[in-house]
């Protein structure tokens, strides 16, 4: 028995060190730190409001890394200088299906501050709307 309970032990404080690793360049470039060039720091939780089904992702534009469809995702933003809002909708036929996803992105472009917020009814309504953006998921 003292096996199995060191073994999960170690196995948790394993798995405390990785997510610890694992946030530390977020942590660093996260909103308020500064970095060089055009860049967001971008969520996308699945439902209307904070929950544990979070996801997010650093898109540096300068040097197109660690985003999913980074380089799509910042040639579609260059287009629009920075203004997500302002992103063309695609013609999309998306299903009448209620599972909101709520977006956001917070950084600079072009020297100045960007912020966004927004719900979409799904995940299809989203990438309709948003294009590459908010596409964290590979």
């Amino acid at each position: 028995m003292t096996i199995s309970t060191t073994a999960k032990a170690v196995r948790g404080a394993l798995l405390a060190a990785a997510l610890l690793l694992a946030a530390a360049p977020l942590a660093q470039a996260a909103p308020g730190h500064h970095l060089p060039g055009n860049w967001l720091y971008l969520t996308v939780t699945q439902g209307d409001s904070r929950a544990d089904g979070t996801r997010g992702s650093l898109l540096l534009c300068d040097l197109p890394h660690r985003h999913a469809r980074a380089a799509r995702a910042c040639a579609d933003l260059a287009a629009v200088g920075g203004d997500i809002g302002a992103l063309p909708a695609r013609d999309v036929m998306c299903p009448m299906i209620y599972a909101p996803v709520t977006v956001h992105a917070r950084g600079r472009w072009s020297g100045r501050a960007v912020e966004y917020a927004h719900t979409f009814p799904n995940r299809c309504a989203m990438r309709a709307r948003t294009g590459e953006v908010f596409a964290l998921d590979g």
